[in-house]
């Protein structure tokens, strides 16, 4: 049995689980909440976090081994990809990157959320800002 998704992963809360630069109280409270709940991504979050740990190893900051373990590490955690995000891309993906003025990237996880009707956890200050716009709250981890 599985239990339910309860809020949107956005790669840039991900991400700060693995670069030690990053730890900050607000990822770890949400990587901490996965203990207990399910969280849903958009299909592009594997190639986005796959981006950001290759740029991360070309600029120094971690070794091939470290983005190894750390795609470990993700891929154990209860993340779901969602198999709808291509077939929305240029329809309603599309239009809140239009309305909300993000990247089409960006766009993805607040469709997600908004068609799943859940929280989303993010870092990113603009797609938090267009998903408080567009009525879907910030995801609050509760202590597992």
């Amino acid at each position: 049995m599985t239990t339910p998704e309860s809020f949107v992963l956005d790669g840039s809360a991900a991400l700060a689980w693995c670069f030690p630069d990053e730890h900050a109280s607000y990822p770890q409270s949400v990587l901490d909440s996965l203990a207990v709940t399910e969280c849903a991504v958009p299909s592009l979050w594997s190639l986005e976090v796959a981006n950001a740990l290759l740029v991360g190893e070309r600029r120094g900051r971690c070794t091939a081994a470290d983005v190894a373990a750390w795609l470990g590490f993700l891929a154990a955690l209860p993340i779901r990809i969602d198999p709808d995000t291509e077939a929305r891309a240029w329809s309603d993906t599309l239009s809140l990157a239009r309305a909300h003025n993000l990247s089409a990237y960006d766009a993805a996880y607040l469709e997600l959320a908004v068609r799943r009707g859940l929280p989303l956890a993010s870092l990113d200050n603009k797609l938090r800002a267009a998903a408080t716009a567009a009525g879907i709250v910030f995801y609050t981890p509760t202590a597992p």
